[in-house]
């Protein structure tokens, strides 16, 4: 297996090579903090994103779901802080040869990571908000933001899913969607970057419910990473200090994974008390008091908003599952994937490509299967290589169709991790694989 020092280097590499993650714009140079996901590995953010919401949703009594747009109304961020607070400490190299800029919490020994300069500008705030503009006219009344969280769009349509779905409290309301952050030093590859994907929960509470409900929510959320192969060693929980939460918070607790550039954050679980109701019931003069329908007392809910990242868990998952072996004196690189995340399930790939009988079975095979699994059909190089290929990208299974398909009617089927073999009569094929992957 790699060491951490070169692992993140491999992962990048395969990501590339294999059609999991390009630079954006890279004929062009490339554009800092921004990705473009290929065919592989869109599929594996997308199974990232519907595992998380068949988790938080679908197999919850409790949750419902919302797409908020990325545009809203300026006073959104008037009322959540963003435009007052949403800033990040930065200072520059007075080096003219390098002018690099940074947060000061990057600076080792105080020394610039660029030109090992020592002297800074004076800390000032970076406010973080990427603006645009709306309207045929360019000015001050056109100004609109790029979201920098999903979470507002959550709290502005509360009342909105109270009245149209007569939810009680507890509930929550789960959210995915693109966010923008003008951060000044992106890097670690996909890990920070300026166009991201979160996905994001708000869960409404009685007051005195809201210690229970933030544990609750820690262990749940804990638990999805490793019930999705995540390595238990990999991950652990982090208490923020009282000097870390904003001032209306009552605990903040991360998801940590051990990456190769070190311990850092997957997800936040925040106990956010009332204050985001409160805020914009007070900017909007709208009343987002909670009633119970029974004694008709009035409220403001508190809430528990576990907040993670789509593209750092989707880059956790290619990071944990990235395996090297030596077998038969050459190296295999196979991405072990948990079934439910792997891009592709299924590859049929036919031992002879001139063969018209094989090709045939192999391509009708792949058209009943593809109906509700995720496969593909390659005949592009011999079947070593195509195995290998398939390794590389965490297909849990390959189907070959070989001369004596022809005559018994049935298939190889190669098993990702153990490179086991099994002879299947093409009539159970289905039900075989179906079985396996779930």
């Amino acid at each position: 297996m790699s060491s951490q020092a070169d692992l993140m280097d491999k992962v990048v590499a395969l990501a590339k090579r294999r059609g999991f993650i390009f630079q954006s714009s890279e004929i062009y140079g490339g554009l800092s903090g921004a990705w473009d996901y290929g065919p592989y590995g869109v599929e594996l953010k997308r199974n990232v994103k519907n595992a998380w919401w068949q988790s938080v949703v679908h197999w919850r009594e409790d949750m419902v779901g919302l797409d908020a747009a990325i545009l809203m109304h300026p006073k959104t961020w008037e009322a959540s802080g963003h435009i007052a607070n949403f800033a990040d400490m930065m200072v520059d190299c007075k080096n003219p040869k390098c002018s690099g800029r940074f947060r000061p919490d990057q600076l080792k020994d105080h020394k610039c990571p660029k030109c090992g300069g020592t002297e800074f500008t004076e800390p000032r705030a970076f406010n973080l908000m990427l603006k645009t503009s709306v309207g045929a006219m360019e000015d001050s009344s056109s100004v609109v933001y790029l979201r920098p969280e999903t979470a507002q769009g959550i709290f502005v349509n509360f009342q909105n899913v109270i009245d149209s779905t007569h939810r009680k409290l507890s509930f929550g309301i789960a959210q995915t969607g693109k966010s923008f952050r003008n951060e000044i030093t992106p890097g670690n590859f996909t890990f920070r970057t300026r166009e991201f994907e979160q996905m994001e929960i708000e869960y409404f509470c009685r007051p005195e419910q809201a210690l229970a409900k933030y544990e609750e929510w820690i262990q749940s959320r804990f638990s999805w990473y490793i019930d999705l192969g995540i390595k238990k060693e990999n991950l652990k929980l982090r208490v923020h200090d009282k000097d870390e939460l904003a001032h209306y918070a009552a605990g903040c607790t991360d998801v940590e994974y051990n990456f190769p550039f070190g311990w850092s954050e997957l997800e936040g679980i925040a106990n956010r008390g009332d204050y985001d109701l409160k805020q914009h019931a007070k900017f909007s003069g709208k009343d987002l008091q909670y009633q119970d329908p029974v004694t008709l007392e009035k409220f403001f809910p508190h809430v528990i908003e576990p907040s993670g990242g789509c593209d750092r868990a989707t880059l956790a998952f290619m990071v944990d599952a990235y395996h090297e072996e030596t077998v038969n004196d050459t190296l295999r690189v196979v991405m072990k994937f948990h079934p439910r995340l792997a891009p592709i399930k299924v590859a049929v790939l036919p031992l002879l490509k001139k063969n018209e009988g094989i090709v045939a079975l192999a391509k009708k095979i792949k058209s009943e299967l593809q109906k509700d699994i995720v496969c593909v059909y390659d005949d592009t190089a011999a079947i070593g290589k195509l195995y290998r290929r398939q390794d590389e990208v965490g297909t849990v299974f390959c189907v070959t169709v070989d001369v004596q398909s022809l005559e018994d009617k049935q298939v190889t089927v190669r098993h990702r991790d153990t490179m086991q073999q099994e002879r299947i009569p093409v009539e159970n094929l289905h039900r075989y694989l179906k079985e396996k992957l779930i």
